[in-house]
């Protein structure tokens, strides 16, 4: 009963302490505003063109744009037909090298800062990889997948089932062997 009662106060403290100290910073952060640079792929791979939106510019919702940290420069985000939405596109540089990179976004009107993020990889998840090469399961292939020797092998298998066969015909036939 008395480790009951000790939750329950605890439990009720941490809740006052969350709704007092922790709710003002997030109210304050949504009030604000800030938005975020959305990036669409966030994930691409090099050479991939890229586009970023976002609507923390308001009107007009023209930017400069940066995404030298991938190496690609310098690009502008111009107003778009969407409500408040400033759109541009960067193409991923084919020397870029795995990772995740910050793009950021100005506002023109404000210079406000927003950013998003990009991540690069080798190679993207729409590329299906298949596998090459034989299976090694310790069944067979000795040799090797060579075709040559595989067309050996089936005709020795067959000679063999043949005079097998011919070996129970003449059994059968009390001919003897």
């Amino acid at each position: 009963m008395r480790r009951t009662a000790a939750r329950l106060l605890t439990g009720a403290a941490l809740a006052a302490a969350t709704a007092a100290g922790f709710a003002a910073p997030v109210q304050a952060a949504a009030a604000s505003g800030s938005g975020s640079l959305d990036v669409y792929p966030s994930t691409a791979v090099p050479g991939g063109q890229v586009t970023v939106n976002t609507a923390a510019c308001g009107d007009p919702g023209a930017a400069a744009g940066d995404a030298a940290a991938v190496g690609a420069g310098p690009f502008t985000l111009a107003p778009s037909s969407h409500d408040g939405q400033a759109i541009g596109q960067f193409q991923v540089p084919p020397s870029a090298q795995p990772g995740t990179y910050e793009i950021v976004a100005q506002c023109a009107a404000d210079g406000r800062r927003v950013a998003g993020d990009l991540v690069v990889v080798l190679s993207s998840a729409r590329e299906q990889v298949y596998p090459r090469g034989s299976v090694k399961t310790g069944v067979g292939g000795a040799l090797g997948p060579d075709p040559v020797q595989t067309a050996a092998g089936v005709t020795a298998l067959a000679v063999a089932a043949a005079g097998g066969t011919w070996l129970l015909h003449r059994r059968a036939r009390g001919d003897g062997i």
